[in-house]
């Protein structure tokens, strides 16, 4: 790539930047009001309805929780995969599509958990070590910088992966989005019935998630650009 080349493409990045970093904020802005009217008017409902009706007894919505933790259990042996493969031959399309994806995936769980302990919300119901929560102890809220399990329940780490995973897919392989949102879709549902997290917590981890996954594919597309004139 000549210097003027170069000097062009990195222009066009900088401008592909900034306008995503203004989605950035008009999502992030977005996502917080609806997390406040979650809080007031949605969270608490849905989450004693979901108790009362004993939903959470329905083994299928369990079922549909596990996949979001074992998909990253596996990405880095499937990231390591993918680079053995990388030097036999080029990647195809979808194999650099999944390795940007299991990477953002990564990331985003990495994020939540950072925001999880600056936000320290409680969780709908107690399922380990007797963690204070709405249904179990009649805790709820936020309890800002309180690091721990107990106080990790915002933003939903399941919905992060989903969404960090699924965007990047949603972005460079768009054929397959009915795909996409009829496998994603259930596993948001389930978080809920199972009582896991808050509407809002699915809201704001969906959200991360999916702000992360459009970073991984703006600069996964560095790679694709030649910075180096190409050897004759």
């Amino acid at each position: 790539m000549t210097r003027n080349a170069r000097a062009t493409f990195n222009g066009l990045n900088n401008q592909s930047f900034r306008t995503l970093l203004r989605r950035t904020f008009v999502a992030i802005a977005a996502c917080g009001i609806v997390v406040v009217v979650c809080y007031f008017f949605v969270d608490r409902p849905v989450a004693f309805f979901v108790h009362d009706h004993k939903i959470a007894k329905v083994e299928e919505f369990r079922w549909l929780t596990e996949p979001p933790p074992l998909v990253q259990s596996w990405s880095p042996l499937v990231i390591a995969i993918l680079f053995i493969r990388r030097s036999l031959s080029p990647w195809r399309q979808w194999q650099y599509t999944l390795l940007i994806a299991c990477v953002s995936l990564i990331v985003a769980d990495q994020f939540r958990e950072s925001l999880g302990d600056l936000f320290g919300r409680y969780w709908p119901e107690t399922w380990h070590n007797n963690n204070p929560s709405l249904i179990g102890t009649d805790a709820y809220g936020f309890h800002p910088f309180e690091v721990g399990d107990d106080t990790g329940s915002f933003p939903s780490g399941h919905a992060a992966r989903i969404f960090a995973f699924a965007t990047v897919f949603w972005l460079e392989m768009p054929r397959g989005r009915w795909l996409y949102a009829i496998i994603a879709a259930p596993m948001l549902v389930a978080l809920v019935a199972m009582n896991y997290h808050f509407v809002g917590d699915v809201i704001s981890g969906s959200v991360l998630g999916g702000i992360v996954g459009a970073y991984a594919v703006a600069l996964s597309s560095l790679g694709r650009m030649p910075l180096t004139p190409p050897v004759p």
